[in-house]
């Protein structure tokens, strides 16, 4: 199945990254082998000062579907929303760069939607490779398994929603249980997938969840602006 050029595709992936040029080949490269075809991939660049650009120039020129964008740092969160705003995809759905997909991950969530598309906000179905402890956004100095978290990487957003909650908004960490909340407030309709092919990818020092898990929120400010000098 292709993407129609005359019409929304069924689904917006959207990769936020940073500095990630050692794992973003792989997280592309799962997108493209989905079984599932009608998608856009829009990858967010924020501020990356690494080889990022370069990798993913070279990926771009592989596969239409691809959309590279370059912005200066803002944060994950408001990567997201730059790329939902820049896509049309009925859906809008994340991969963070050091992650990936299982070959049916775009697939299984169609079934799921085109069974019942009254769905607003669909999430789960994960596969944690490594440490499965994360900071509690709450209370960052106390460990939480991922299990028990909402997982922004899994979300697949009507857009409709998305653009009712006015996306995620400037949030350091733990935007996706700040969206998850508000979706909740506002009466969303909102289904968990136990289908896991989602691939979490726990072994990155980098990570957002393991910078706070070491150092707490102000890690990530330390994180970023001594990536950026």
């Amino acid at each position: 199945m292709s993407v129609s050029s005359d019409r929304a595709p069924f689904f917006t992936v959207i990769t936020p990254t940073f500095n990630r040029a050692r794992t973003i080949r792989q997280a592309v490269e799962s997108v493209l082998a989905q079984s599932f075809e009608d998608f856009e991939y829009i990858i967010v660049d924020d501020g990356s000062t690494d080889e990022t650009r370069d990798v993913l120039t070279d990926l771009v020129a592989t596969d239409t579907r691809l959309r590279y964008e370059y912005s200066k740092n803002q944060g994950t969160s408001l990567a997201r929303d730059l790329g939902a705003s820049l896509g049309h995809g009925r859906y809008i759905t994340f991969l963070d760069s050091d992650d990936e997909y299982l070959p049916i991950h775009l697939e299984s969530r169609e079934r799921i939607l085109a069974a019942e598309p009254a769905i607003e906000l669909l999430h789960g179905g994960v596969e944690i490779v490594g440490d499965e402890f994360v900071a509690d956004k709450y209370e960052p100095s106390r460990r939480i398994s991922i299990y028990d978290c909402t997982i922004g990487g899994t979300f697949v957003i009507r857009r409709d929603l998305w653009k009712r909650l006015g996306g995620f908004g400037n949030v350091a960490y733990g935007d996706d249980t700040e969206f998850f909340t508000r979706a909740q407030s506002h009466g969303a309709f909102i289904r968990k997938t136990d289908i896991a092919t989602y691939r979490y990818n726990r072994t990155e020092a980098d990570s957002l969840c393991t910078i706070v898990s070491n150092e707490g929120l102000d890690g990530i400010v330390k994180y970023r602006s001594s990536s950026l000098q």
